[in-house]
């Protein structure tokens, strides 16, 4: 199962999801992730903070919707600017769900001030991704309605 986090700049929340996801996921499941904007980098809070927390970095990057690999089979918005676009056609066919988080890309203050807001947005995430893999994935994949319902009651834990 193809899963793509999808955000607007591709820098922060959605290479948390997709690095988090991947370092949780068993066998068979791959999280990617993209922006409708890419900011062509990835945040250096992000990488600070996945490092910390013992997740690889390598390989990751800012990379545009257009730019994929796959087709994925969910597709996870972690803002709102990217849950109110129109995807491109061929992600039509994918399960949509919306995860929302703070951008902690706009938090300001000293530089702790502003690692906590990365690790925050890390904590949602994270928390979220926990109970995703926590769901009878094996039977919801033959049920999209009931896998929908899931994926967004998962999208309302820890919501600010």
């Amino acid at each position: 199962m193809n899963i793509l986090f999808l955000c607007t700049g591709n820098s922060c929340r959605s290479i948390l999801a997709e690095a988090t996801f991947n370092h949780l996921a068993p066998a068979g499941y791959r999280a990617m992730s993209a922006g409708s904007k890419p900011t062509g980098e990835v945040h250096s809070h992000s990488l600070a903070l996945l490092a910390r927390e013992g997740i690889s970095t390598e390989g990751y990057h800012s990379k545009s919707w257009d730019d994929l690999s796959e087709t994925p089979d969910i597709v996870i918005t972690v803002c709102s600017n990217a849950a109110g676009e129109t995807c491109p056609i061929y992600l039509n066919s994918a399960l949509r769900t919306h995860w929302g988080v703070d951008d902690p890309a706009r938090a300001t203050g000293s530089d702790a001030e502003i690692d906590a807001a990365f690790m925050n947005a890390y904590r949602i995430l994270r928390i979220r991704i926990e109970a995703f893999f926590a769901l009878p994935l094996v039977e919801l994949q033959h049920d999209s309605a009931e896998l929908k319902i899931e994926l967004d009651l998962i999208g309302k834990l820890m919501s600010i």
